[in-house]
């Protein structure tokens, strides 16, 4: 290999992800397959791929204040890499930077656009950075310091104020623990901590799901317990909606929104296999995956198909199902820590449009729900239209339907004093448990 081949790459995969809109965990997975890059190239391409979207709009604030030109693509990814490493990663002598980006520079183009790779470089290890402290205005503050939209950091200023803006700013650009599911047919979670801890991995319990596991050290996808499916990675918010589905053995149970498939295993997981869960994607494709999925972990009560959620009436009588999961789709904008390149392709009217098109699925669920029935609405976001604001819209205009009287007591103790909590819901944000946002609410059918 090429001295530079693995910055090299780095480079390839962000004008692919930036510019082309492609999905950076998939690029990532196939290109470390393809180059059989070693688990120490493996871990800094990937710091340099994700450090650098996940900064990119500081990354290109301090561009602006060096180079007052027009590049093309790839020497402007170029450079923007070279930035994130000479300004975030400190185990990186910048000397390596600059001499690998000149390489790249000569070998992508010519000698011209190498001589301002080089001069823009020593140019900032000169200078250093711009102290982005002199900005005045909060928000363009918090959006260069933490490369968040200024329209985003508005809207959260707006509705939860400086400070918890600045603080879920400020956490999305930090790597959040994987945490595991046991599957308590299969394995117990004392027995699965032992193993992996035999291992030489550093686990803990987690507080929030008691299936939960916190990998704080080791590579989880080389366990012996991944690959024979006694565990599935999940986010333990993520959990949190299957647990509250509270679903028991013999149940007749609807995932409405299924796809990839987690929170639907972990609620037949939760039924021990026993009852009959019904599981819809919009595309066929992902309800394939649901499926599998199921296949894997030993789970046959799962009967996943592909449908409209807003067409189940057609399918399904009235009061079919004694428990409903709506995990509705979603701007995502509570998952940022996994999937940086999210906020800087949504806009607010995204936002806007995705509350339209949860409201039509709550309403087009509800009647499928027995009386005395539990709906859980669930999304991965952080935005009051997406969540508070659709709940208490649905709940006006169905007057049949309440927020479960026992929700907030039958929430684990670990999340009952969340800042987030209020009468319309659990809204959890990133910095709460070092965790995805996330939001849910249980309601009731009344008599």
């Amino acid at each position: 290999m090429k001295k530079y081949e693995l910055r090299d790459t780095a480079v390839t995969l962000l004008s692919r992800i930036g510019d082309q809109g492609g999905y950076s965990h998939l690029l990532l997975d196939k290109t470390i397959q393809t180059k059989g890059f070693d688990s120490r190239d493996t871990a800094l391409l990937t710091e340099i791929v994700y450090g650098t979207l996940s900064y990119k709009l500081t990354l290109e604030y301090f561009l602006r204040q060096f180079v007052n030109k027009k590049l093309e693509n790839w020497a402007r990814w170029l450079l923007l890499s070279a930035f994130y490493q000479m300004y975030v990663l400190d185990r990186v002598p910048d000397h390596a930077v600059i001499h690998e980006s000149v390489e790249i520079a000569k070998q992508r183009g010519h000698k011209g656009i190498a001589s301002l790779v080089n001069a823009v470089l020593r140019n900032v290890q000169r200078k250093g950075f711009p102290n982005l402290d002199n900005i005045q205005d909060p928000a363009e503050r918090i959006s260069l310091e933490t490369s968040h939209p200024k329209w985003l950091v508005e809207r959260w200023i707006s509705h939860y104020g400086e400070t918890t803006a600045r603080e879920m700013c400020a956490v999305n650009q930090v790597e959040k623990p994987i945490s595991v599911r046991v599957q308590p047919m299969l394995t117990t979670r004392e027995t699965a901590m032992e193993e992996l801890t035999s291992q030489g991995f550093t686990v803990r319990a987690s507080a929030i799901n008691p299936q939960g596991i916190i990998i704080e050290k080791g590579n989880i996808l080389k366990s012996d317990l991944f690959l024979s499916n006694q565990v599935t990675i999940q986010d333990q918010t993520s959990m949190l909606a299957g647990q509250m589905v509270d679903a028991a053995p013999g149940m007749t149970v609807l995932d409405a929104c299924s796809a990839p498939g987690g929170k639907t295993t972990h609620i037949a997981e939760t039924m021990k296999n026993e009852g009959k869960l019904l599981a819809y994607d919009l595309h066929a494709k992902k309800a394939k995956q649901v499926s599998q999925k199921a296949e894997k972990l030993k789970l046959t009560i799962i009967e996943a198909n592909q449908a409209d959620a807003r067409n189940l009436q057609e399918t399904h009588a009235p009061e079919t199902f004694d428990r409903i999961l709506l995990d509705a789709p979603c701007s995502g904008l509570g998952v940022l820590r996994g999937k940086p390149d999210i906020k800087y392709h949504k806009s607010e009217q995204d936002v806007l449009s995705l509350a339209s098109i949860q409201a039509e699925l709550m309403h087009d669920v509800a009647p499928l729900l027995k009386v005395g029935g539990k709906l859980v609405y669930s999304t991965c976001t952080v935005d009051k239209a997406e969540n508070e604001q659709v709940v208490q819209t649905f709940l006006a205009e169905h007057p049949d339907f309440e927020v479960d009287p026992d929700f907030q007591q039958e929430l684990p103790k670990a999340v009952q004093d969340a800042p987030g909590l209020s009468s319309n819901g659990l809204q959890i944000f990133p910095q709460d448990f070092d965790t995805d946002g996330f939001f849910l609410v249980r309601l009731v059918r009344k008599a």
